[in-house]
C-alpha cells in the first residue's frame, strides 16, 4: 500500500463568503445540492448519519436523504436497525455531505423523530417492489448464519405477496432531522478552508465563520 503520508489535495476551485450565504441555511442547502447535480457528483444524496446510544456511545453508516424541506431532513430505514434503536432511545443526530468533486462539504446537527405512519406509507409505496420486499425480508442488523438464510427469507416474501400490493412492514419507516446547526464548508488552498455555520435560535438562524 502506498504511504497515506503521501496523499494530499489542494484544493483551488470555490471559496465561500458571508455575502455568498442566504438568510436560510435550508435554501442555501438545497442550492449546494442543485449545484453537486449539476456537476455530476455520484448520489449527491447520500450523507452520513452518525447517531450514538443513551450513554454515548457512536455509530455511523452511510444512508440516503429522500427529501429536504423547511422542517428538516428525511430518510427511512428499519426501525429495528441500530440507528434505527438509537434514533428512537436518543432522538439526535448528525449528518455529513461530503462533495469531494466539488470540495465541498456540509454538517448538519439536531434533533429526530419519527415521520407520520401516512408519509411512510405513501413513500413505500413509491419504492421499488424488489426494495418493498427487502424492507420485509431482511431482519436488519441481526446476525445471520449465512447469506442463503437471508434469500429464504426473500423467498417466503415474494410468496407471501404474490400477486398482491404490498404493505409497508410496521418495523420500517421514516425520521426527519430537525436542524439546529448547518455547516457549509468550501476547500481552499493551504487547508485554510472556508466554515460558515448557521445555529439556529428563537429569533431565526445566525451566521459566524469557523477557523479551519
Amino acid at each position: 500500500m502506498k504511504n497515506l503520508h503521501a496523499f494530499r489535495e489542494e484544493y483551488r476551485s470555490g471559496k465561500l463568503h458571508e455575502t455568498e450565504m442566504g438568510a436560510d441555511p435550508i435554501e442555501q442547502f438545497q442550492l449546494w445540492l442543485q449545484a453537486a447535480i449539476d456537476a455530476g457528483v455520484p448520489e449527491p444524496n447520500a450523507m452520513t448519519l452518525a447517531t450514538c446510544t443513551p450513554d454515548g456511545k457512536p455509530s455511523a453508516r452511510v444512508v440516503l436523504l429522500k427529501e429536504v424541506n423547511h422542517d428538516g431532513f428525511v430518510f427511512f430505514t428499519n426501525y429495528l436497525s441500530r440507528k434505527g434503536r438509537e434514533l428512537l432511545e436518543n432522538p439526535f443526530a448528525a449528518l455529513v455531505f461530503d462533495w469531494h468533486g466539488i470540495e465541498r462539504q456540509i454538517r448538519v446537527e439536531g434533533g429526530v423523530e419519527k415521520l407520520a405512519d401516512q408519509d411512510s406509507d405513501n413513500y413505500f409505496s413509491e419504492r421499488p417492489r424488489e426494495a418493498q420486499i427487502g424492507a420485509w425480508a431482511s431482519p436488519q442488523s441481526r446476525i445471520l448464519d449465512s447469506r442463503e438464510e437471508l434469500e429464504e427469507f426473500q423467498a417466503s416474501i415474494e410468496k407471501r405477496f404474490a400477486d398482491q400490493t404490498i404493505p409497508r412492514p410496521s418495523h420500517w419507516g421514516g425520521f426527519i432531522l430537525h436542524p439546529t446547526t448547518i455547516e457549509f464548508w468550501q476547500g481552499r488552498p493551504g487547508r485554510l478552508h472556508d466554515r460558515l455555520v448557521h445555529h439556529k435560535t428563537e429569533e431565526g438562524w445566525t451566521l459566524h465563520r469557523l477557523a479551519p
